[in-house]
């Protein structure tokens, strides 16, 4: 993973562990809900900094809470506190599990290539997209996490942001207008966080400028020790 060759350089001596959240990769197969997820990730793991992208970002938000006592420093990357508006809310639980259906009919190649089409990643380049790794997808490992894990399915945290008992990181790409706008209201909440904006950067920021990111990441990291 390049930011994770970029962090190597940046944090020599640092051990890096990916790891595959439930329905996807290796862990295709494990059903889990967002507290669930965060209590297998921290058992999986144990004491250390994380790094969450999107729906890591938002299981690395339900560590933190979970077990303050073993997730050190928060990261997190186009992340959110989820969806507060009820019914907002139940049009996303909704949407999720249309596409968890479609998974099903078009198969998780051409599924793969609809996300990626999404006007978020307009950003994203194929020939850093991941794309061929997605491809090890299962319908029904996506089905079941977009059904256990979207934000439709999400209890909103905003309302305990000012009490959050991590120091911790929030990046964002300078052009995900959306995200960007959520990560400077979570940093306006959160004590001992830092905002980092990537300058040209969209949703995908540690894929599209992973030595940029690297480098906010051990600046942070370096101030934290």
């Amino acid at each position: 993973m390049p930011l994770l060759e970029s962090l190597s350089k940046d944090i020599p001596d640092t051990i890096s562990v990916l790891v595959d959240l439930p329905g996807h990769g290796d862990s295709t197969d494990v059903v889990a809900d967002l507290c669930n997820t965060a209590d297998l990730l921290v058992d999986a793991v144990g004491p250390a900094t994380y790094i969450g992208y999107s729906l890591g970002a938002r299981v690395v938000l339900h560590a933190a809470f979970q077990h303050p006592d073993r997730v050190e420093n928060c990261i997190l990357i186009s992340g959110t506190a989820g969806i507060e508006d009820e019914r907002e809310r139940a049009a996303r639980r909704a949407s999720d599990d249309a596409l968890a259906e479609r998974v099903f009919d078009i198969g998780t190649e051409a599924f793969i290539d609809q996300w990626l089409g999404q006007p978020m990643f307009a950003s994203l380049s194929a020939d850093v997209s991941q794309r061929t790794q997605r491809l090890v997808n299962t319908p029904q490992g996506l089905a079941n996490s977009l059904r256990t894990c979207g934000t439709g399915v999400q209890e909103p945290l905003w309302d305990r942001l000012n009490e959050f008992p991590v120091p911790s990181l929030l990046i964002v790409g300078s052009r995900d207008d959306k995200f960007r706008m959520i990560a400077e209201r979570m940093h306006r909440l959160m004590p001992a966080s830092r905002l980092a904006v990537i300058e040209g950067a969209g949703h995908s920021a540690h894929l599209e400028m992973p030595g940029t990111v690297a480098l906010e990441v051990a600046r942070w990291l370096t101030v934290q020790h």
